[in-house]
C-alpha cells in the first residue's frame, strides 16, 4: 500500500462538496484546518477522481457516490464525512478495507424531519395543497367534505428510532393517537402504544408515516397488499428512504380513492442536478404532497450537521478517535498529556498486537496508553508512548510499524515529549 506520511495540520487537504454548511469549514479552520476546497455540486465520474487526487478528507453529502473504484483510486484519502443522515451513497465495505473510517449525523436533523411530518399531517387532513392550488387558478372551494381535524385520530409510526420518536412526542401533543411498529424492541414516548405486527398497526391507522433505514428488507416494504391493509381513506407519509414504498402501488391506491392523500419527499431515484426532470407516478395526483428531499433542510439541521460531522473528522486527524464511525471499530479517546501517538489499522490476525507491542519495547519505548477494538474483520489500535520526542525515533517506529504483516495503515497523530 502506498505510505501515507503524516502531514501538519495545514498540509492537510480536505475537499468538501454539495454545497456543507458554513459552519463546518468554521470549524476545521478554527481547528488549525486551513486547505479547505468547496464545491456547491456533486461530482461523479473523471470529474470526481481527479478532484479527489491528493485529498486527504471528503465531505459529501447524499448525491456523490463514492464507490470501491473511486475510493481505491484516491490514493492519500483517510476519512470521509457524510454530511447527512443516510451512508448508503459510501462503499462501506471498501472503505473499511482501505483503513477510511466514515462518519456521519444521524440525529442533527431529527427535529427537522419530524416538524417536517406534522405539517404534512395537518396539510393533508385538510386538504390544504389542493385547495391552495385552487386559489391560485381563481377557484373557491369552502366545503368541509375530506377535511378533517387531527385531534383524536391515529398516527402509526413505523420505525420508532430518533425521528420515529420524536415525532411521537410532537404528535401526542396534537391529540393524535400514537401507534409504533420495529424490529427492535423500544421504549414508548409518552402514551405511545407499541404494535406486535406491520399488520395490526397498518389497519387501525388513519396516518401512517415511514422512519426506516434503507436495507434489503425495507425495499418495498409498503407494496399494494401493505396499502390495502391500510384503513381506506387513510393517508400514507413517506420521509424515510426513496425505495421503501412501491410507488405505482401508492398511486393506484390514490386513483381508487383507498388513500385519502399522501406526502413523499423521498424517491427510488431523483434528479442529480437541480435542472433535470423530476419524474414520478404520483405527479399530478389530488392531495398528495411532493417535496425534493426536503426533510432535514432547514438552516439549523445543515448548521448543526456541519459542525457534528466536522467535529468527528477533525477528532479522528487530530487525536485518532473513531467514536461515531459507520464502517470502522469505535474507540473513543481522551487527548494525551503526554507522549507520541501513533493509529495502527490491521487485519485482524492473531499475534498481531504482540508484535506491535515487540516493536515498542524493542526500541525502549514505554507505552504509556494503548486503545484497541476490532469489528471482525479489521483491528484498530492507538499507542501513546513515550519516545523522547526524536523525530528520528518516532519516523523510524512508524516505518516499522508500516512494514508489519497485515498492516492497512499506520499514522504518528502527534509527538510529545
Amino acid at each position: 500500500m502506498t505510505p501515507h506520511l503524516s502531514l501538519p495540520k495545514d498540509k492537510i487537504r480536505i475537499l468538501l462538496l454539495e454545497g456543507v454548511h458554513d459552519s463546518a469549514v468554521a470549524l476545521l479552520k478554527a481547528s488549525g484546518y486551513e486547505s479547505v476546497t468547496r464545491h456547491k455540486g456533486a461530482l461523479e465520474g473523471n470529474a470526481l477522481k481527479e478532484a479527489l487526487e491528493g485529498v486527504h478528507v471528503v465531505g459529501i453529502r447524499s448525491r456523490t457516490q463514492l464507490t470501491r473504484e473511486v475510493l481505491e483510486g484516491a490514493d492519500r484519502l483517510f476519512a470521509i464525512g457524510c454530511f447527512c443522515i443516510g451512508t448508503n451513497q459510501v462503499d462501506l465495505n471498501a472503505a473499511r478495507e482501505l483503513a477510511i473510517p466514515v462518519f456521519n449525523a444521524p440525529y442533527s436533523n431529527t427535529r427537522s424531519v419530524a416538524e417536517l411530518v406534522m405539517g404534512e399531517i395537518v396539510m393533508l387532513l385538510r386538504r390544504i395543497f389542493p385547495r391552495s392550488v385552487g386559489c391560485h387558478e381563481g377557484k373557491w372551494d369552502k366545503s368541509a367534505v375530506n377535511s378533517w381535524e387531527v385531534r383524536g385520530k391515529t398516527l402509526g409510526i413505523v420505525g420508532y428510532g430518533s425521528i420515529g420518536s420524536q415525532l411521537s412526542v410532537l404528535a401526542e401533543a396534537f391529540g393524535l393517537r400514537v401507534l409504533y411498529f420495529d424490529v427492535v424492541d423500544k421504549l414508548p414516548h409518552g402514551n405511545a402504544t407499541a404494535c406486535d405486527t406491520l399488520e395490526t398497526l397498518l389497519s387501525e391507522s388513519d396516518i401512517v408515516s415511514l422512519h426506516v433505514p434503507q436495507l434489503p428488507s425495507t425495499k418495498n416494504m409498503i407494496g399494494a397488499e401493505q396499502i390495502r391493509q391500510m384503513k381506506p381513506g387513510s393517508f400514507l407519509i413517506n420521509n424515510a428512504r426513496g425505495n421503501v414504498v412501491d410507488l405505482d402501488a401508492a398511486a393506484e391506491a390514490l386513483k381508487s380513492g383507498h388513500l385519502l392523500g399522501a406526502a413523499i419527499d423521498v424517491f427510488p431515484v431523483e434528479p442529480k442536478v437541480a435542472g433535470e426532470q423530476f419524474v414520478s407516478p404520483l405527479r399530478g395526483l389530488d392531495n398528495v404532497i411532493l417535496s425534493p428531499h426536503i426533510g432535514g433542510s432547514t438552516v439549523e439541521a445543515q448548521e448543526r450537521i456541519g459542525v457534528e460531522v466536522a467535529r468527528k473528522l477533525v477528532e479522528y486527524s487530530d487525536i485518532g478517535s473513531t467514536l461515531g464511525a459507520v464502517n470502522f471499530p469505535s474507540v473513543q479517546l481522551p487527548q494525551s498529556p503526554r507522549g507520541t501517538r501513533f493509529m495502527h489499522v490491521h487485519h485482524n490476525l492473531p499475534g498481531v498486537m504482540s508484535k506491535i507491542n515487540d516493536i515498542f519495547s524493542n526500541e525502549g519505548c514505554n507505552v504509556t496508553a494503548q486503545y484497541l477494538q476490532t469489528d471482525g474483520e479489521i483491528g484498530y489500535v492507538v499507542v501513546d508512548a513515550e519516545t523522547g520526542g526524536n523525530d528520528d525515533k518516532d519516523m523510524h517506529l512508524l516505518s516499522l510499524l508500516r512494514e508489519l504483516k497485515g498492516t492497512v495503515r499506520a499514522r504518528l497523530l502527534y509527538q510529545g515529549a
